[in-house]
């Protein structure tokens, strides 16, 4: 089975402005603080979101290409045994109230 290699890319001015970079593919994903900054959804990107020591992150993609979009949770997942919490929930839809897109 093949893994992919992840980097990480950090701000030391803001903590909550991480970049996971697959060496293997072009993937791209931007890590976002959720209680510490604002956070407005590209539509041209996919996002997900997940939970891990009672903080709310959000992951979006940057310039994702079809071919990469399986390699997200990978991302999410290595990304969350870097910051030492390997079972992260990760979720579909921004779980704070009135904060999901959903088209009624």
């Amino acid at each position: 089975m093949d893994y992919n290699i992840y980097l990480l890319a950090t701000d030391p001015q803001n903590p909550c402005r991480d970049v996971i970079h697959s060496r293997d593919t072009r993937l791209k994903v931007r890590v976002f603080c959720l209680d510490q900054e604002r956070f407005s959804p590209d539509d041209n990107e996919l996002q997900l979101y997940g939970y891990a020591n009672n903080k709310l992150y959000a992951f979006e993609t940057i310039d994702i290409v079809a071919e990469d979009a399986l390699d997200l949770v990978g991302a999410i997942q290595w990304y969350a045994n870097y910051i030492k919490y390997p079972k992260m929930e990760i979720l579909p839809e921004d779980p704070r109230r009135g904060h999901n897109n959903i088209a009624m």
